[in-house]
């Protein structure tokens, strides 16, 4: 064992499966064992303590909300870049064309994207519509982008990533990265002004009304059980615009969360429910 990890016991494991799935909605597996060790042990060290149960007594019975928040980082997993599954950004410029031609008087667009770790996919949002319409810098265009993880929100505020991100982009979509000459990019200022990067807990109450053209929520449901997918699902159905568009990973699927939309693509849904709310208006 590593000489900063603590052994955990069957015990101490069930505690923390059930403390991060009561407050993030997190169902670890049994094959998670390892990576809790790893994450949490130098948070247990740096606290003083001695053992993942004194840890769970501190977290309940003292701990701030801070120590709270570093408790959901650390077995938060941030795997992300940009034009990830590039089928949902080419289906979401055809949808966000349609609603320019169709609607030239309706300037207002709202995009979500839940889960949206260190930033890659709301700006790749950004960037790819900015590229398609840039009529869109006249519109009420927003962009929300959350996370539970409060320490991948901050990084992504600064839209500064390595230059290595724009591996495997065309040179069209390189192009309008700032190179900052020590090996890092910029995303343009343009872009960042779109996107508003806010800490959201998924379970917890929703500030936001709504209602969003497009929901991208991608690789994050997998890190639910099937009734906390169902409701989020739900809620997301409830906020988006009548022809508006879900977007999940290419893992995922909506199982019990599925009867209010229709598939339309791979991993893209449609809502029913708004739908029927526009037919029956």
């Amino acid at each position: 064992m590593d000489q900063g990890e603590i052994s955990l016991s069957e015990r101490e494991f069930s505690r923390i499966k059930n403390r991060v799935y009561r407050v993030a909605g997190i169902s670890l597996s049994d094959a998670k064992r390892t990576l809790v060790i790893s994450r949490l042990s130098k948070i247990v060290r740096s606290l003083g303590l001695a053992s993942f149960d004194a840890y769970v007594d501190y977290l309940e019975h003292g701990g701030s909300a801070a120590d709270g928040q570093d408790f959901v980082n650390a077995l938060t997993t941030n795997l992300t870049r940009f034009y990830r599954e590039d089928h949902h950004f080419e289906h979401l410029r055809s949808y966000v064309g349609g609603l320019i031609a169709s609607k030239p008087r309706s300037t207002r667009l709202r995009i979500w994207s839940a889960g949206c770790s260190t930033g890659q996919e709301p700006y790749t949002i950004g960037l790819d519509l900015l590229a398609a319409f840039p009529e869109l810098k006249r519109w009420d265009f927003k962009i929300l982008a959350t996370d539970i993880d409060t320490a991948v929100i901050a990084k992504a505020a600064g839209g500064i990533y390595p230059e290595n991100e724009l591996s495997g982009l065309s040179a069209e979509r390189a192009r309008p990265f700032q190179r900052l000459g020590n090996g890092t990019i910029k995303v343009p200022e343009a872009v960042r002004e779109l996107v508003s990067f806010k800490p959201l807990n998924l379970i917890g109450p929703w500030p936001m009304k709504g209602p969003f053209d497009a929901i991208f929520c991608r690789n994050v449901a997998i890190y639910f059980d099937k009734p906390t997918q169902g409701e989020v699902f739900g809620r997301f159905n409830a906020l988006l615009a009548p022809e508006g568009f879900l977007y999940i990973g290419h893992s995922e699927n909506l199982g019990s969360g599925g009867d209010g939309f229709r598939l339309v693509g791979k991993t893209i849904y449609q809502s029913k429910l708004q739908l029927n709310k526009r037919e029956a208006a």
